[in-house]
């Protein structure tokens, strides 16, 4: 499909991924791969994909800005437009990433939000990478090292006056986007997942300053909650790990059984709301986040 019209075309951020890959040439050295996908946000049925493998001797921003124009073409002639934003995680690619991208002119955003390109690229791990030529079976999507940065407390911009643990069941994250929200960003719920099960988060409070403080935490990039000892810390960006409070010692088994609960249940859905205070249901802001391991 061609669109007719720039009005016409889709226009979605791109999630990206250029690395190295658990395959051999005959020459003995590794694959290098570009992976590309649009982001999928909560109903999106419709993805752009582009793969290009590139040459041990040839990763560098030249050919991969080469790469990325030839991405942009072929996007275009699916009907879909250029993105304004590309997101990578991968900390030690990201220098060369945003060379290749500020050429370009597209911003690179240094994130943890690539859910969609994370799930291909187990995917291709699961199932592709085996039946190629050359495979050595190592697995290389996520960092060897998992992200251990000493967690710091919440820029004073994003700390709410009181925070709450709560739970949404399935059923009502499935209309979240028909929700009144200031600030909100929703991913996809796989049809698979209990529909009896609650997804935790947390909610944020603030009766003067709600509004901006969900636009603060948006900035930060959040992508998942975790629980170590009786503290929740936030992992955002790249490698940021966000200290958000300090649970009671009673209540922290509880609410650590019930993220766990819900990584192997429910596909490591979560959520962390901003609103002026628990009484009122309007929200200011609003992130479902995912806990998928060790990005």
């Amino acid at each position: 499909m061609i669109a007719s019209k720039k009005s016409d075309l889709i226009k979605k951020d791109w999630e990206i991924d250029f690395y190295s890959r658990p395959i051999t040439d005959e020459n003995g050295k590794k694959r290098w791969e570009l992976l590309i996908t649009s982001t999928n946000n909560f109903k999106d049925t419709n993805t752009f994909k582009w793969e290009k493998i590139c040459p041990a001797s040839n990763v560098n921003s030249i050919w991969l800005k080469d790469a990325l124009e030839e991405a942009i073409d072929a996007a275009y002639s699916q009907g879909w437009d250029k993105p304004s934003v590309i997101r990578c995680w991968r900390s030690s690619m990201r220098t060369m990433i945003k060379r290749a991208a500020d050429k370009i002119g597209i911003e690179l955003i240094s994130s943890r939000r690539t859910y969609s390109l994370i799930e291909w690229l187990a995917d291709r791990e699961r199932s592709f990478y085996p039946q190629q030529k050359g495979y050595i079976g190592v697995n290389l999507a996520p960092p060897v090292n998992p992200i251990t940065n000493q967690a710091i407390p919440l820029p004073e911009e994003v700390r709410g006056d009181s925070w709450s643990f709560a739970s949404l069941s399935l059923n009502t994250l499935r209309e979240a986007d028909q929700w009144e929200i200031q600030f909100s960003n929703l991913i996809p719920i796989k049809d698979s997942i209990n529909q009896n099960i609650s997804i935790p988060g947390i909610r944020l409070f603030s009766p003067k300053r709600s509004l901006a403080l969900a636009a603060w935490l948006g900035g930060l990039e959040p992508a998942k909650l975790v629980i170590e000892g009786t503290q929740i810390i936030l992992e955002a960006g790249q490698a940021d790990r966000w200290l958000v409070t300090d649970v009671e010692k009673e209540a922290q088994k509880a609410i650590e059984n019930n993220f766990l609960n819900t990584k192997l249940e429910a596909d490591g859905l979560q959520f962390i709301s901003v609103q002026k205070n628990p009484d009122e249901n309007t929200l200011d802001g609003f992130w479902m986040l995912k806990d998928i391991g060790d990005i």
